[in-house]
């Protein structure tokens, strides 16, 4: 029995169509990812699926947590929701790769991972994508705020008031930036250091360090 499917009847599915809306690809993905790491999780309540969802008095669907937020040090998990000022670094470059790495087939059937707890830094792993994005990204462009709204979200009356916004910085960077070479030279990945002052470093990725994509890096030289 495949992930899906096992997900499937441990959630009491039994048709595609009781799917729609819940991310499945995604719930495997993350569950997949948690299996294969070194550190143990032990998952008391896994708040996703049907689960995470409510509706309002319409019928549309709300997420009951948009996020949360993870405290290393003892492993307690918090229901949170971020403004663009507590996103972390490279926020642009990391929410395109979401949106394009299914053009890239090094990320097929994988998280993109971003925060090395072990050294506490960001890695933005190296992600490619085709010209195709900046035609799209231009077309979008045109549309009006509630347009994007309808044609870009799978929930529209349950986005926040950043969703319209964040997607035409998204698309202004591909029109300005459309070759992935340019965000990504020699395919190495951006790293970012938490410095002393409070604020995130990016490092300089030097020629004599190693990279793969799974996300092992030897040393990186600090700016």
């Amino acid at each position: 029995m495949s992930h899906l499917n096992k997900l499937m009847a441990l959630l009491g599915l039994k048709h595609w169509a009781e799917v729609d809306g819940y991310s499945f690809p995604l719930c495997t993905k993350i569950i997949e990812t948690l299996r294969k790491r070194q550190e143990k999780f032990h998952i008391q309540t896994l708040y996703v699926l049907r689960h995470n969802t409510r509706r309002d008095s319409q019928g549309n669907a709300y997420p009951v947590f948009n996020g949360f937020l993870v405290k290393t040090s003892t492993g307690s998990v918090i229901p949170a929701s971020f403004d663009r000022t507590t996103r972390c670094p490279d926020e642009i470059v990391r929410r395109i790769r979401v949106s394009v790495s299914y053009e890239d087939p090094t990320w097929n059937a994988k998280l993109l991972e971003t925060y090395d707890t072990q050294n506490d830094r960001f890695v933005i792993a190296p992600c490619s994508w085709t010209l195709w994005q900046e035609h799209y990204a231009l077309t979008l462009q045109d549309l009006s705020d509630e347009e994007i709204l309808l044609q870009c979200s799978s929930s529209p009356s349950a986005e926040g008031p950043e969703f319209v916004d964040n997607l035409r910085r998204q698309w202004d960077y591909l029109t300005k930036q459309p070759l992935w070479n340019l965000t990504f030279p020699m395919r190495h990945p951006r790293v970012f250091e938490w410095t002393a002052d409070g604020s995130w470093k990016r490092c300089l990725f030097s020629p004599q360090d190693s990279w793969n994509e799974d996300g092992a890096q030897t040393s990186l030289q600090r700016t």
